[in-house]
């Protein structure tokens, strides 16, 4: 329940429509539970677990979170399912290129066995967990399935494809015939015939059609024992067996990226739905557009990209980041820029100052003023996760001078249970960025030499990602009476 109504009540508060952009049939619509339950079934298509992830995988996952906080606070319930990718993922979504598990093998020494494999994918999604729950995603509310464990369940519909004339056998495995389903591509009204023309036969010359996929991969070396043999089942497969698994045979909302839409999903759909009998596998799809870095495309072979670590070495704190992604629509190709980053944590920090400078959250009473605001929040987010329109109106809303200090408090509270940047319960670190909006800034030439000193020893150990000693000298800084902000441009110092 959101702040608003635990202080106001549900019968004060104005019902919104709640529209989603669906890409199958591109356009929004508008968004009701199925009959009779006011559970929402949604399944993200999560992380391949081969190494860290950079922030724009991670923007995926904010987008999400918003999108399980909108729901709430439309009163939905929400099962909520982030399935990790622990191994088969190949380069390319068509079957083609390196195993991404095995390549993370190699990378860190470690022998192609399927117990290394789980391992490598373990670490790998711990380290994803921590990233998240830095981005206020409350992890205990998500189930997150591994995908080596439904090999049974991902056998089991293979067998059911193949009993059924779905499927067929070729020596490097199992295919998908995407003739005998007449719908592959609706997602997105692919081009078909400019796709089959991309695809390639040379692989394989026993592919009926460029565009069938593996259900299962052949290989002696690595992997599970089948009716086919050894080998493991295609990537595709794994979402349709682990959805039915945990959210049952048809969900709410299916998520993933843009570049899942022409390849990933379409198989999805097309092995869910033949195995089923054609019922539809999601009522919704939502697509993210990509997090763009520096205007580029993020892409690690080239060397560009960012992790949360490194933004959190930088001085910035986590949820400055989440602000940045907010502050652009989930359907938009959003830009990654240090000056950014930098203007989002100013906002941040603003709005940490406003909630910190009152601690009483419940208002005397109840205006139509607090109601008005509410209401334009609402609709904003319920237009398809309009979070840019939505932080409009909260700033908007600030500078309002009828508005009561309490019930600004309180209506803070109330759009933060959608935004996620935890101003209810803000961290240390929040708090000391809060307090550098209340405080004057210190030039360094101005500084006792021994503060100058300290600071540039502070310097030094985050150069050198000494991070313990980095925290010893920021407490002796503070204790000496200044606070201390990291930005991208260097250390700022600030009055007592």
């Amino acid at each position: 329940m959101s702040w608003f109504k635990q202080l106001f009540g549900k019968k004060e508060v104005l019902q919104t429509p709640l529209f989603f952009f669906n890409t199958l049939g591109k356009e929004k619509q508008l968004f009701e539970a199925a009959p009779h339950t006011k559970e929402v079934r949604m399944y993200n298509c999560g992380p391949t677990v081969y190494g860290r992830q950079h922030i724009g995988n991670l923007s995926m996952f904010v987008f999400t979170d918003t999108l399980r906080h909108t729901l709430e606070y439309n009163d939905f319930k929400v099962k909520q399912v982030i399935n990790f990718t622990d191994f088969g993922h190949l380069s390319s979504d068509a079957d083609e290129g390196e195993d991404k598990m095995t390549k993370g093998l190699k990378r860190e020494g470690l022998a192609p066995t399927l117990d290394n494999m789980r391992a490598l994918g373990e670490k790998y999604a711990n380290l994803f967990l921590e990233d998240i729950r830095a981005l206020n995603i409350e992890v205990d509310k998500v189930t997150f399935p591994r995908a080596s464990d439904f090999i049974p369940a991902q056998i089991a519909m293979i067998k059911a494809l193949e009993e059924k004339g779905y499927a067929y056998k070729t020596k490097r495995g199992v295919y998908f015939d995407t003739s005998r389903f007449p719908d592959y591509g609706k997602l997105g009204n692919i081009n078909l015939e400019g796709q089959k023309e991309g695809a390639r036969i040379g692989k394989d010359p026993e592919k009926r059609n460029p565009i069938d996929f593996l259900l299962w991969k052949n290989d002696k070396k690595l992997g599970w024992d089948s009716p086919w043999g050894k080998g493991f089942p295609g990537w595709h497969i794994e979402c349709s067996a682990m959805i039915r698994a945990t959210l049952g045979l048809q969900i709410d909302i299916h998520t993933g990226g843009i570049e899942h839409i022409p390849v990933h999903h379409n198989n999805e759909i097309a092995q869910s739905e033949s195995a089923t009998g054609k019922k539809p596998l999601a009522r919704f799809w939502l697509h993210r557009a990509h997090l763009q870095l520096e205007g580029a495309k993020i892409a690690k072979s080239e060397g560009n990209v960012v992790y949360l670590s490194d933004i959190i070495e930088r001085g910035f704190h986590p949820l400055s980041l989440r602000y940045l992604l907010l502050s652009a629509h989930y359907r938009t190709s959003a830009n990654f820029t240090w000056e950014a980053l930098g203007a989002a944590q100013t906002a941040y920090a603003k709005l940490l100052a406003m909630r910190l400078k009152s601690q009483k959250v419940s208002p005397p009473g109840f205006s139509q003023t607090t109601l008005a605001w509410k209401q334009k929040f609402t609709e904003r987010i319920n237009d398809d996760l309009d979070t840019p329109g939505a932080l409009a109106v909260l700033w908007e809303m600030t500078k309002d001078e009828e508005l009561p200090s309490e019930e600004l408090l309180a209506a803070l509270l109330d759009f933060d249970s959608v935004l996620g940047l935890n101003l209810s319960e803000p961290d240390e670190a929040a708090r000391r960025l809060a307090a550098t909006e209340t405080k004057k800034e210190i030039t360094l030439d101005s500084l006792p030499e021994d503060i100058r000193t300290l600071i540039k020893e502070r310097e030094e150990a985050r150069e050198n990602k000494d991070w313990p000693r980095a925290d010893e000298l920021r407490t002796k800084i503070e204790n000496l009476g200044y606070a201390l902000e990291d930005s991208a441009s260097g250390t700022r110092v600030f009055e007592p």
